[in-house]
C-alpha cells in the first residue's frame, strides 16, 4: 500500500466522506458491543469467564464494523463506479483487530491468570499492531530486507533474524493452541464428579504435558529444525538432571506419585514439621498447605515423599479433641460427668462414637475432668465449638451449684503465744 496515496486521498472530499463512513461503522460496532455486553454479562457476570461467550463479545465490535465497512465498499462501487482508497485500509485494520482479539482470547484461556497472562496479551497485541502499521505505511519490505540481512551460522545451519522470528512465532502459536486445548480438556475432566479428585488432577496434568510435548514436536519441523537435534538436547538434559535439575525432576515425579497413590488429597489435614494445615492445592512441584490463620506454606513434593507426614484425615476426616475442666472436691462427680456428656450435644459433634467424660486427676485445687468429642468438620475450626460447649457446661454447673475452683490459700496460726503488732498496742 502506498502511504503517500492514502495521505493524498484523505485530504480530498471523497477521502473525508470515506473517513466519515469509517467512523460511522466503528460507532455501530461499538453500539453493538455495548448491547452484547448488557445482554450477556450484566445479569450473568460468570459468563465473562467462559471462552465462547468472551470470545464472541470481543469479536462483536470488529465483526459488526467490518460488515458495515464491506457494505460501504460495495455501495461506493455501485454509486460512484470507482474504487475507494481509504475504506480498504480500514477494512484491513478491522480484520487485523479481530485477529488480535481472537488470539488474545485464546491466550487468556490458555495461560494461567495473573500478570504473565496480561503482559503476554499486551506484548502480542503490540507486536501485531506494529506489523500492521509497518504494512500500512509501506515499511514492511524494508523491515523484511533488514531482518534477512542480519544472518549468522550455527554449526552447519545458516540462520537470519527473519527465520528466528518466524520460528518463534510459529512455536508460540502452536504451544498456545496446545495450552488452550489442555485447559479445555482440564475443565472437562475436572467436571467429572464421579471420578476421584486426585485422578482428575493426574489426568489433566498428563494431558497438558503430553500436548505441550506434541506441540513442540510439531512446531520444530514446521520452522525447519531437524528433530535429530533433540538427541543432543536430551543428552544435555540428562547431564542437567544429574546436577542442578535433579531436585526439580524429583519434585515433579513425586507430585505424580502423590496424586496416583492418593496418599494426600485436596482437603486433607496434614502435620509437616510442626506445621498443621489443610491441603488446598497440589501442583507438579509443591503442595499448598493453609493453616488456621490463613497463611500458606508451599511444601515441596519431594519432602512429602521422603519424610514422615502425619495425615490427620487419611481414613476419616473426623478429629478427636478434649476439653479439660476442674471442679470442687465437694462436687458429685457422677453428676458432673453427666453434665459434660449432655453439654456435648452439638450439630458438629459425632454421636458415634459418642462423647465421653473422664476423671483424669486429683489436683491441688480441685478434681480434673476431661470431655472428649469427635468433631465432624475440623476444617471449620475448633475455637467456636469449644466456646459453645464450655458455655453450656458453665450454665449447667451454675444451675446445679457445682463450683469451679480457683487457687486459694488458708493461713492458720497455731501458736498460743500472743504477738504484739509493731507500733500498736493490740495483740493477735
Amino acid at each position: 500500500m502506498n502511504f503517500d496515496t492514502v495521505v493524498t486521498a484523505a485530504q480530498t472530499a471523497t477521502g473525508l466522506t470515506q473517513l466519515l463512513l469509517a467512523v460511522l461503522c466503528l460507532l455501530l460496532g461499538s453500539f453493538a458491543a455495548r448491547q452484547a455486553f448488557r445482554r450477556w454479562f450484566q445479569h450473568h457476570p460468570e459468563r465473562y469467564e467462559r471462552f465462547v461467550t468472551y470470545t464472541a463479545f470481543r469479536l462483536v465490535l470488529p465483526g459488526v464494523s467490518l460488515g458495515c465497512m464491506l457494505l460501504c465498499i460495495v455501495g461506493w462501487n455501485l454509486l460512484t463506479h470507482s474504487r475507494p482508497h481509504l475504506l480498504p485500509l480500514f477494512t484491513a485494520m478491522l480484520f487485523w483487530l479481530g485477529v488480535i482479539r481472537l488470539f488474545s482470547a485464546v491466550m487468556r484461556q490458555a495461560l494461567p491468570k495473573g500478570k504473565f497472562e496480561r503482559h503476554s496479551e499486551h506484548f502480542i497485541a503490540t507486536v501485531l499492531w506494529l506489523g500492521f502499521v509497518s504494512w500500512a505505511i509501506g515499511f514492511d519490505d524494508v523491515m523484511l530486507d533488514w531482518l534477512q540481512s542480519v544472518s549468522f551460522t550455527v554449526g552447519k545451519t545458516h540462520l537470519d533474524l527473519l527465520t528466528i522470528l518466524n520460528a518463534m512465532l510459529w512455536v508460540s502459536i502452536i504451544v498456545v493452541v496446545a495450552l488452550w486445548v489442555s485447559r479445555v480438556i482440564e475443565a472437562r475432566v475436572m467436571g467429572l464428579k464421579h471420578m476421584d479428585l486426585s485422578l482428575r488432577i493426574v489426568f489433566s496434568k498428563m494431558a497438558r504435558t503430553l500436548l505441550i510435548v506434541v506441540a513442540v514436536l510439531i512446531a520444530l519441523p514446521v520452522v525447519g529444525i531437524d528433530l535429530t537435534v533433540l538427541s543432543v538436547f536430551g543428552g544435555a538434559l540428562g547431564v542437567g538432571l544429574g546436577f542442578g535439575l535433579q531436585k526439580i525432576a524429583s519434585n515433579y515425579v513425586s507430585g505424580f506419585i502423590i496424586l496416583l497413590d492418593r496418599s494426600i488429597r485436596i482437603g486433607d489435614r496434614l502435620m509437616v514439621d510442626n506445621r498443621v494445615g489443610y491441603v488446598t492445592r497440589i501442583t507438579s512441584r509443591y503442595v499448598v498447605l493453609q493453616s488456621a490463620d490463613g497463611s500458606e506454606a508451599l511444601v515441596p513434593n519431594d519432602a512429602l515423599i521422603s519424610n514422615t507426614v502425619i495425615n490427620q484425615s487419611y481414613s476419616d476426616k473426623a478429629m478427636w479433641i478434649s476439653l479439660p475442666i476442674q471442679v470442687d472436691y465437694a462436687t458429685d462427680l457422677e453428676q458432673a460427668l453427666g453434665v459434660l456428656r449432655a453439654s456435648a450435644v452439638h450439630p458438629r459433634v459425632q454421636t458415634d462414637p459418642a462423647p465421653a467424660a473422664f476423671v483424669t486427676a486429683f489436683a491441688d485445687n480441685g478434681i480434673n475432668l476431661e470431655l472428649g468429642i469427635w468433631v465432624k468438620d475440623p476444617e471449620n475450626g475448633f475455637m467456636g465449638l469449644k466456646s459453645e460447649i464450655y458455655l453450656a457446661i458453665w450454665r449447667r454447673f451454675k444451675e446445679l451449684g457445682i463450683e469451679i475452683p480457683y487457687p486459694q490459700r488458708d493461713v492458720r496460726i497455731v501458736s498460743d503465744v500472743a504477738v504484739a503488732l509493731p507500733g500498736r498496742g493490740e495483740q493477735a
